[in-house]
């Protein structure tokens, strides 16, 4: 077999008469094991790397850290990542290192003796890129060993971070503005996976980025099915979507509460799924664990609030699952985006009830902050629920909220499964009738179960106390059944017709009813379906990776032999697998079968240092399985 190349690719490629351009290039191919680059990358490299500033937004999967190592790796010097995520700073660094790049993390997890070696190393110019959280950037003594140190680029990592009107708004994050006068010589670049034209105008106002070049990708992942379902019995459909669809894969389940969180992950595990809680009030420890266990670990699924999730590198998370409404499309975007971040098909699935609407606008009502504050995040839950009850493409919508326009995908619920709409006019003026009535004649204000009572004409002991048989109203929907009502209503809500109120979540005729009730406008809704189950080709069975979809009987036998293999070297090194091969790379090397180490070179993902210390293991396995 073939001689191995050098074990330390890195230190050739960073001096050299060679052009930039091919110098990243060679990096990326080197290094990284791919062999171009993608969208705006080289763009936003080149701009980096000769100096200037950048402003990244780019979807998650897009590649968007490749756009500040490989600068890093050009100039000299160390470039420092500003991140949220210190309890995942020590597997970022750990996938650097699998790769030949000399990478450290400096924060509150580290003892006395360890933060000063780092410090030293920094210094002593040994480290190509060290990784910190906001606040430890902005305290004087870190700006002040930063300023002793040859720095080659601040790459600020989830910059939306900044924005008080986006999501996961992190206050430390508007000190980060001190970077430009503190190092005016150094490159910035800010990158995002999310952000609307609002938080991309402010954030690039408070880190001071104005005159930097801005890079905006398409936020479309293709690869990513998107389906919305009502709610029925929530945990059964999640179970139903795991075992016919995911059974044996990674996924990430969110819920509203803490308490949500557990009896949901308590409950999976009760049928056979392995599954683990994650949410702040579990002991620190506790989480920690988890999250390295989720991050090591194939086929297992965390169940977590928002809390979770950001900055998370697992290539191989093949769903992600809402049992309870996000709060703004760009939480949704955000956590729906950990999914598929090796570009193989991945599942994004949300079961949506009208209850979710009256919970969050409660939470709305009852919190903290401005009048202006509230009624920006009114406006984003709104946002929400157009999309989940939109009778096009759901990933039109998705990215027209962030400004960009695109065809039917063909890969969403309601494309795969177009749904019939009915004149709901009549019905709309029925409802907002009802409600009028109940509140002029017997001053009574309901949730949706009574209203929905009257319209039918069910007796119950409220409607016999308060006479309600006696109402014009009384029985006048009776033409549609309990079902068909309760999506009308979910409909009508989405749309401003109707709205709850208060909090039990009353319904009252909302902003957009008065065109409605003066037949000025008619109200298309939508029929409701059943839900839409993605096919599966599975080549010779179930369970396995969905990234093996497609492979013929003898191929997935491979996979399966190199993912076998994959599990035991991450487990000996301690290590999570996909830090060795990703599923992806495994799927190429099969696909090449590839005869000689320097063949397997060839396929994308793997780089010098993996295929000096893999590749004579890899072609063993291959030549084993004939």
């Amino acid at each position: 077999m073939d001689a191995s190349p050098t074990a330390d690719p890195i230190s050739a490629l960073r001096e050299g008469d060679v052009e930039q351009t091919d110098r990243a290039l060679a990096i990326l191919s080197t290094v990284f094991g791919y062999d171009s680059f993608r969208g705006d990358q080289r763009a936003i490299i080149d701009q980096v790397a000769g100096g200037g500033d950048a402003v990244v937004l780019m979807p998650t999967g897009g590649g968007k850290s490749l756009c500040y190592q490989i600068p890093a790796l050009l100039r000299q010097g160390t470039g420092i990542v500003i991140s949220p995520l210190i309890a995942l700073m020590a597997d970022q660094v750990a996938a650097l290192e699998a790769v030949g790049i000399r990478a450290a993390a400096l924060n509150s997890t580290l003892e006395l003796h360890e933060a000063q070696a780092v410090e030293q190393q920094l210094l002593a110019g040994e480290l190509d890129l060290l990784y910190m959280a906001p606040e430890r950037l902005v305290l004087p003594r870190t700006l002040d060993l930063l300023r002793r140190a040859e720095l080659s680029l601040v790459a600020i990592d989830e910059a939306h971070c900044v924005s008080q009107w986006g999501h996961d708004f992190r206050p430390d994050y508007l000190g980060l503005s001190v970077l430009a006068e503190a190092f005016p010589t150094v490159p910035r670049i800010a990158l995002t996976a999310t952000a609307t034209q609002a938080t991309h105008r402010e954030l690039t106002e408070r880190l001071r980025l104005q005159e930097a070049e801005h890079f905006v990708s398409s936020f479309d992942r293709p690869n990513i099915q998107y389906r919305i379902e009502p709610k029925a019995s929530p945990r059964e459909q999640l179970l139903r979507l795991i075992t016919t669809e995911h059974e044996g894969e990674s996924g990430i389940v969110y819920c509203l509460s803490r308490k949500s969180v557990e009896t949901t992950a308590a409950w999976l595990s009760d049928r056979g799924i392995a599954a683990l809680p994650y949410h702040a009030g579990l002991d620190a420890s506790v989480r920690q664990d988890h999250q390295e266990r989720f991050l090591r670990a194939e086929g297992l699924i965390i169940v977590a609030t928002i809390a979770f999730g950001m900055g998370i590198d697992k290539p191989d998370v093949r769903f992600v699952a809402h049992l309870d409404l996000p709060k703004s499309i760009e939480g949704y975007y955000q956590e729906t985006g950990r999914a598929g971040r090796d570009g193989q098909p991945s599942t994004a699935w949300l079961a949506f009830g009208l209850g979710d609407v009256v919970n969050l606008r409660k939470f709305i009502d009852a919190g903290e902050g401005s009048e202006q504050f509230k009624r920006n995040a009114r406006t984003h839950l709104d946002a929400m629920l157009a999309l989940c009850e939109t009778v096009s493409c759901r990933r039109v919508q998705l990215l027209r909220y962030f400004g960009q326009e695109s065809e039917a995908c063909g890969n969403c619920d309601i494309c795969l499964n177009p749904p019939e709409t009915w004149d709901a006019t009549v019905a709309a003026q029925k409802l907002l009738s009802a409600l009028i009535r109940l509140d002029r004649e017997r001053g009574q204000k309901f949730g949706s179960g009574q209203v929905i009572e009257v319209l039918l004409g069910r007796e119950n002991e409220r409607s016999r106390q308060s006479r309600h048989e006696e109402l014009s109203v009384w029985g006048i929907g009776d033409e549609l059944t309990e079902k068909q009502w309760r999506s009308a209503l979910r409909q009508l809500v989405a749309r401003g017709i109707v709205e709850p109120q208060g909090d039990y979540g009353v319904l009252t005729p909302g902003s957009a009813s008065g065109p409605v009730l003066r037949n000025e406008e008619t109200v298309e809704l939508a029929v409701d379906r059943s839900p839409v189950k993605a096919t599966r080709s599975r080549g010779g069975g179930g369970g396995g990776s969905r990234a093996a979809d497609g492979l013929e009987i003898a191929e997935r036998e491979r996979f399966e032999a190199l993912r076998r293999w994959r599990t035991a070297v991450a487990k000996e090194k301690q290590i999570a697998p996909y830090m060795v091969f990703s599923d992806a790379t495994l799927v190429g090397i099969v696909q090449t079968r590839p005869e000689s180490v320097a063949a397997l070179g060839t396929v994308s993902g793997v780089g010098a240092k993996k295929l000096t210390e893999y590749g004579e293991d890899v072609l063993g396995v291959l030549a084993d399985q004939g």
